[in-house]
């Protein structure tokens, strides 16, 4: 996958929508890297629960896994906060002798619910902050940022709404993709009698339309003409 996330941001800052597409981007620096790893018991490092992870307090730093990592899966099996994917408590699983040699997958910790929330409203004051700096009136603000494993890109409709979409630095396409997901959402989530602006979009048909869009943008290729 070369998109990797579509974020919504009301007019007030508030984030209404996020879809996060999990695949292997661009290989990180080494120290971002994830790492897995097979072990005896007792395990040698010191997992504490913090903000909905597991985290490594102690013993890190060595075999690529440092403090602060997160516990990303047991055995193959993936973990959400301090469960694993079938049901089972991490903390429990591990202090268990029987569960041993076991493989565990260490890595950056994934964003919370409340971190989105938060860097949503962040972006939004930065955006305006971006427009105020301009030396010429009617700046539209950020319209993309760029790190060395993604771009950030972003397009403000007239009545405040922002579409955000992080993706791999050579897709392509991408202006027209933001467009494309505008008409999605006029088209399934404004026209939808449910929904309400401002408020949370919970509507399947953007959902699906969305994931189809997106499906197509990368389909042309890092260098293709996008949709």
């Amino acid at each position: 996958m070369a998109i990797f996330s579509v974020f919504v941001v009301n007019k007030a800052g508030g984030l209404v929508y996020q879809l996060e597409r999990w695949a292997p981007p661009p290989p990180p620096p080494p120290s971002r890297a994830e790492a897995e790893k097979t072990f005896s018991f007792p395990l040698e490092f010191v997992l504490r629960p913090h903000d909905e992870r597991l985290l490594v307090a102690f013993g890190g730093q060595r075999d690529g896994v440092r403090v602060g990592h997160a516990v990303l899966a047991i055995n193959g099996v993936e973990v959400n906060g301090r469960l694993t994917g079938d049901g089972r408590d991490v903390l429990e699983y591990l202090a268990d002798p029987g569960h041993y040699p076991v493989s565990i997958r260490f890595g950056r910790p994934r964003l919370t619910s409340n971190e989105k929330l938060m860097l949503a409203s962040m972006f939004h004051s930065l955006f305006a902050i971006g427009s105020q700096l301009s030396p010429e009136q009617g700046s539209s603000g950020i319209e993309m940022l760029e790190t060395d494993t993604f771009k950030l890109h972003c397009f403000q409709t007239l009545t405040g709404i922002k579409f955000v979409v992080l993706a791999d630095p050579r897709q392509s396409g991408i202006d027209s993709l933001l467009h494309k997901i505008y008409e999605i959402y006029s088209d399934f989530a404004l026209k939808n009698p449910f929904y309400s602006l401002e408020m949370p979009i919970r509507c399947e048909l953007f959902d699906q339309n969305l994931k189809l869009a997106l499906e197509v943008a990368e389909k042309a290729g890092p260098f293709g003409p996008g949709l």
